[in-house]
């Protein structure tokens, strides 16, 4: 390896370490509720998959459009614009509230989710209970978007980092109190609902300590945070907020056919039986945490790259992003085989339950495949954003993973044309279609990502 990959690697991991234990830790909510509900009822299990599903295919497209503020304030702080870069997090506050009230309402109502899934009875009721629930932690979940998406653009993941491992603390045990109930002070087990209830307290606790953050620490201080008088808040800056939407719909809308291409994978195999959605649950939580460590990467590089960008020093950030490129695509190789070859001993962590075991190795067996064509679209995405390129990806993912992945699922898990072998029928087919449309992914957007280096730093040998 030559001393410019070195160094490369060398900047990326200080900015990647706390992204990925923060980001951990939030998957580790998941983790907590999966691991709980599995061994307290299968019904309340197969609930949890689809609202699980449901609630974060929501979450996550109106995360997309906030988090434009990421490389935008990335760029302003190469620049050494401090005070513009705050003003801009005022916007993308505007921004998550706005985002939060068509979330709320799909969550209220979350007639779409409950159709594709063909629940019906008592299943129907528990999944609508769940995502009430969490209608109110959504707009807790967009307004602390924006506190981490500023600080990874100007390279202070720690604080996020902190944040989100104290919320893990209480998460656990508030969890297990809620779902389990506790009958000698009067609280009753609430099942899968008591998940839920956990997530809004702990995302609402989480807001609270954030602006506590950036109100006393001094660090923020140039950023003239609070400078909004007595409203709190800066008005509303029509072109600010242009230039926000103009980055993130794209970006919103790709992370929704990106991360919808896998999780209405649940909602689609609930209609197969509370068997198979069980065991997918068990892979999606185990390939959720795997990856942790792609998109840790992709953060710190696309935040090193805008911020390269904004100090006009177009020819290093070139150099970083193809280096991340490489990095991260050897990482996901070697970490989706060891996973996939341990997968009977992580999948006993889960359940003991032998049928719900047998789907869930079956689908890990492709765990391999599968990350790495998610590591390798997901870096090359990242970088692209930082320099504002977020169309054509949208465009990229609605064929490879809206078509080919979930496309493709639906015809291999129902046998729809008919002559589909068994072993790809039912939860593995989804899985088999979305690694297919992951590797168009990659592919695609990496050419993409190498078309446009060229263009905005001609006659540059990247090194």
């Amino acid at each position: 390896m030559s001393a410019g990959w070195v160094a490369s690697a060398r900047r990326i991991a200080p900015l990647a370490w706390p992204v990925f234990i923060g980001q951990l830790s939030v998957v580790a909510f998941g983790t907590i509720d999966t691991l709980l509900v599995a061994r307290h009822s299968t019904h309340d299990l197969a609930a949890l998959a689809v609202g699980g599903a449901s609630y974060f295919t929501i979450y996550i497209g109106f995360m997309g459009v906030v988090v434009a503020l990421s490389p935008i304030v990335g760029q302003l702080f190469g620049a050494g614009k401090h005070a513009e870069a705050g003003a801009q997090v005022h916007q993308a506050v505007w921004l998550a509230l706005a985002m939060s009230v068509p979330g709320c309402v799909l969550l209220l109502f979350p007639a779409p989710f409950i159709a594709m899934s063909g629940l019906s009875g008592q299943l129907e009721s528990v999944v609508r209970g769940y995502l009430a629930t969490l209608a109110f932690s959504l707009p807790a979940a967009l307004l602390f978007t924006v506190f981490r998406a500023f600080n990874t653009a100007i390279s202070r993941p720690k604080a996020v980092m902190v944040l989100q491992l104290a919320s893990l603390a209480v998460k656990l045990p508030l969890s297990w109190l809620l779902l389990e109930g506790a009958p000698t002070i009067g609280l009753p087990a609430l099942g899968v609902v008591g998940c839920a209830w956990a997530t809004a307290i702990v995302m609402w606790g989480e807001v609270l300590l954030a602006l506590w953050v950036l109100k006393h620490d001094r660090f923020y201080a140039p950023f003239a945070l609070f400078s909004g008088g007595r409203r709190g808040l800066q008005a509303l800056h029509a072109p600010s907020q242009r230039a926000l939407l103009r980055l993130g719909v794209p970006m919103g809308l790709s992370t929704v056919i990106e991360v919808s291409g896998f999780t209405l994978m649940a909602v689609f195999i609930a209609r197969v039986g509370a068997t198979q959605v069980a065991g997918h649950q068990i892979a999606a939580n185990l390939m959720a945490m795997l990856f942790m460590i792609p998109l840790a990467l992709s953060h710190a590089a696309s935040t090193l790259v805008a911020q390269h960008i904004g100090a006009r020093e177009l020819r290093e950030a070139q150099r970083l992003g193809w280096h991340a490129m490489v990095l991260c695509t050897g990482l996901a190789a070697v970490c989706g085989v060891v996973v996939a070859l341990a997968r009977h001993p992580l999948v006993a962590l889960y359940t003991a339950d032998a049928a719900v075991a047998g789907v869930a190795t079956a689908i890990i067996a492709w765990l391999a495949v599968f990350h790495i064509g998610d590591a390798v679209q997901t870096m090359a995405a990242f970088v692209l954003r930082s320099w504002r390129v977020a169309t054509v990806p949208m465009l990229i993912y609605a064929g490879s993973l809206g078509g080919v992945g979930l496309g493709g699922g639906v015809l291999l898990a129902f046998d729809v044309l008919g002559g589909t072998p068994v072993w790809l029928q039912g939860a593995v087919g989804f899985w088999v279609a979305g690694s297919v449309g992951l590797a168009l992914a990659g592919l695609a957007l990496s050419w993409l990502l190498w078309w446009v280096l060229r263009q905005k730093v001609p006659r540059t040998a990247i090194s």
